[in-house]
């Protein structure tokens, strides 16, 4: 039962994000290198920063650093952080 809201949660922030831009070439480079700076794992924050560019716009892509960082997402902003961390581990990591 947990898959359907996480399914609807995943579309609503796929529409909403369809309409806004792309991250930029630059803050895939960032989050790139927090990822790696965190995990030390090559191949999952190449994957991880691969998806982002699809999964998410620019303005998500700042608050996905901003918590990789250790900050934390606006309260507005956490069901679709939460959907985006669980459709980029499925992705990246399929038996996490």
């Amino acid at each position: 039962m947990k898959r359907i809201p996480l399914a609807v949660s995943l579309l609503i922030a796929a529409t909403s994000f369809a309409q806004a831009a792309a991250p930029s070439a630059a803050q895939k480079d960032e989050f790139y290198q927090v990822c790696f700076g965190i995990s030390q794992n090559a191949a999952l924050c190449t994957c991880k920063a691969e998806a982002a560019m699809t999964l998410i716009d620019e303005r998500f892509m700042t608050v996905v650093i901003s918590s990789m960082k250790g900050g934390s997402p606006a309260a507005g902003d956490y069901q679709a952080y939460n959907a985006y961390v669980a459709k980029s581990n499925q992705i990246c990591k399929p038996n996490y």
